[in-house]
């Protein structure tokens, strides 16, 4: 019968707490587990012996006597002939003994090694199949106008197969998260199922441009509704609204449109503001008639 390395087995230091122990405990036994590895006999055999070596060091009492005991196990095994001080016989009665970690072990049906059964007994053993494991997490994307984004909306998605129609609120922003508890993968021994994470990506607008919740854009006016003031038609998510354009206006000039920005994230009724930057459109291709009246307005100003 071969010594069992139970801290390599979980790849944890001697020196490990309990809290460590069980850490690496649950991540290897998720990933080997039989209800997550069909039909995977070498992942059924390391889930018996990553549960072993749970069995021996998440016990206080196991561990003390395996920290003791273990590398001596022939000391233990003739202690355990002179009245076992760990409470049970080693299976079978016999001398010979079976393989040990990686070379062997008896692990069949769900029970442990022989090396086990001489350090232990048979006492205290957990049903392989009685831990119940949290299904994965999954993750998905899923990319939505501009303009879909700024109203509440429930498109259908297909995850695994699965159609699952979702509640997007307005005001959402690029890159934000979406989770959907219990749509994940499902759980192992009637654990409970994972969740879904959906990343959600907004395509760019050709017309306004989004900072939190409020919206920039650009509109141009020719030159002579800027010197002599007039109107310009602004579009907004709710629609054109026109507006004046006071005389002299400068190039760059920018103005705020309160309440006509993007909808603010399960807020009801609240909007970010809308800021205009005038950009002045200088003529070009002038007319010699047109020269001679610039050349007038200059001689006049100075």
């Amino acid at each position: 019968m071969a010594y069992i390395d139970y801290y390599k087995v979980l790849g944890v230091d001697k020196k490990a707490t309990q809290d460590e122990i069980k850490k690496a405990y649950r991540k290897l036994a998720r990933k080997y587990h039989p209800d997550l590895n069909p039909n995977d006999k070498e992942a059924n055999k390391l889930f018996q012996q990553i549960n072993e070596a749970n069995e021996a060091l998440s016990d206080a009492e196991k561990r003390k006597k395996y920290d003791e005991y273990g590398e001596n196990w022939k000391h233990a095994d003739q202690a355990q002939q002179q009245g076992n001080p760990f409470g049970g016989g080693r299976r079978g009665g016999s001398g010979g003994f079976g393989g040990g970690f990686g070379g062997g072990s008896d692990f069949g049906g769900g029970d442990f090694s022989d090396f086990f059964e001489s350090m232990f007994g048979g006492g205290g053993r957990q049903q392989r199949n009685a831990a119940k494991f949290r299904g994965q997490d999954l993750q998905a994307s899923l990319q939505i106008s501009f303009r879909e984004a700024a109203e509440t909306h429930k498109p259908t998605i297909t995850v695994n197969g699965k159609n699952l129609r979702i509640s997007i609120p307005a005001g959402i922003a690029n890159g934000q998260v979406i989770k959907l508890k219990g749509q994940g993968g499902a759980g192992a021994n009637n654990g409970p199922a994972g969740d879904l994470f959906i990343t959600i990506t907004i395509t760019d607008d050709p017309i306004f441009k989004r900072l939190g919740d409020d919206l920039y854009l650009t509109k141009e006016i020719d030159l002579y509704t800027a010197l002599l003031g007039g109107e310009t038609m602004i579009d907004t998510l709710s629609g054109k609204v026109k507006l004046k354009v006071p005389e002299g206006t400068q190039n760059g000039t920018k103005i705020r449109l309160k309440g006509k920005g993007f909808p603010v994230y399960k807020k009801e009724g609240e909007f970010g503001n809308l800021f205009i930057t005038y950009s002045v459109n200088i003529p070009t291709g002038l007319t010699e008639k047109q020269k001679e009246l610039f050349k007038e307005l200059q001689e006049l100003s100075k």
